[in-house]
């Protein structure tokens, strides 16, 4: 990670501190570890103060922690907790936050536990559950992140199809899904972002349906949801295919979710909340007969996780700003028949949705 961006984020934490009267945030997420220091090691805590920001790890990351978070002061430390009081008091920290979405309790209680019996620090250092501090900053994805999503998107494009054109009668939903993780490597991703979803026929009624040995029939409407992770970022992409020749069903189902799926990338502005946004396409699916058939959200944030905030679903408050990066992904799903589902990643900017997903979508 570039010193600056580092600096940056460093600094959009501190004012969380400010906010929110804490001397220290902890924060023990891995992908916010990355985010804020740009250290990939699986394993490690970061401490940061009003001045100071370390990051502490063990043994089998100090070197790798020193070259990927120079702006941290890396704090060599074992399994146990018993270096905590002592670092704590040399941060002058009283009232600790700590990320209640991500620690465990156990974890949690061997933190107290360490605190109760640790030198040298009296009072015991508060420590205050918080939620979404930096996850919340994670929203907005700066250039040189918009740059690596935008990459990943592309291979995972690409990919797409590349495979679809191939898929026919015969193959299994396994074998589609390995072909996709592997042209998704082979172009330069590092890892599949989620295990890919193939759903032939009936199964592409369930929307996470994982991909089996059912073998691929002519007739078949298929939902693929895929997607690749490539320099830590990740993306998400799902077409629906039809094996022959579309009947009638499965074109009045597909243009449906597609008309939704446009007027919501056509209509969603800055400053809507996700309830809004979601909205936008789910009355088009409820007023062509279907509403209870679209059960799950429309979209959600995708980042250094495949699934972050912004939140787009029927109770979501999130609102929606430029540099946020988020799913279009209407569905319809029909027990015993099967589903479609059409998915794009897209970014606000100037206040209006741009579409980062390329592959191509079925024309009838």
């Amino acid at each position: 990670m570039p010193v600056a961006e580092a600096s940056a984020r460093l600094r959009s934490t501190r004012r969380l501190l400010q906010d929110h009267e804490l001397d220290c945030l902890l924060v023990s997420d891995a992908h916010n570890r990355r985010y804020l220091s740009g250290f990939t090691g699986s394993s490690g805590y970061l401490f940061v103060t009003a001045a100071e920001a370390v990051l502490a790890t063990d043994f089998r990351y100090v070197e790798q922690a020193e070259s990927q978070a120079p702006d941290f002061a890396i704090h060599r430390i074992g399994g146990r907790f018993d270096w905590l009081a002592g670092l704590l008091k040399d941060l002058g920290a009283k009232r600790v936050g700590f990320e209640s979405d991500d620690l465990s309790v156990a974890t949690l209680e061997a933190i107290k536990g360490a605190l109760r019996g640790g030198e040298g620090h009296s009072p015991t250092p508060e420590l205050l559950a918080t939620s979404d501090l930096v996850l919340g900053l994670r929203q907005y994805k700066e250039p040189e992140e918009l740059q690596l999503l935008e990459q990943a998107s592309h291979i995972a494009d690409r990919s797409f199809e590349a495979v679809a054109s191939s898929v026919e009668p015969g193959m299994t939903e396994a074998m589609v899904a390995w072909e996709l993780e592997r042209t998704m490597r082979e172009m330069g991703a590092e890892s599949v972002s989620f295990d890919i979803i193939v759903g032939a026929g009936e199964n592409g009624a369930l929307p996470h349906h994982r991909a089996g040995e059912r073998p691929i029939r002519r007739g078949d409407p298929v939902v693929i949801d895929m997607g690749c992770v490539y320099k830590g970022y990740c993306s998400d992409l799902s077409r629906t295919i039809f094996i022959g020749e579309p009947d009638d069903r499965f074109r009045r189902v597909y243009n449906t979710v597609l008309r939704a799926q446009l007027r919501a990338e056509r209509d969603i502005r800055a400053d809507m909340t996700g309830e809004e946004a979601d909205e936008l396409a789910r009355a088009v699916i409820r007023e062509a007969g279907h509403g209870e058939h679209f059960g799950h959200s429309l979209g959600h944030g995708v980042g250094l996780q495949v699934h972050e905030q912004p939140w787009v679903s029927p109770r979501s408050p999130n609102v929606l700003r430029n540099g946020m990066v988020f799913t279009v992904e209407p569905g319809i799903y029909l027990s015993g028949w099967g589903g479609v589902r059409i998915e794009d990643m897209v970014v606000m900017e100037d206040g209006r949705a741009r579409v980062l997903s390329k592959a191509a979508k079925l024309e009838f």
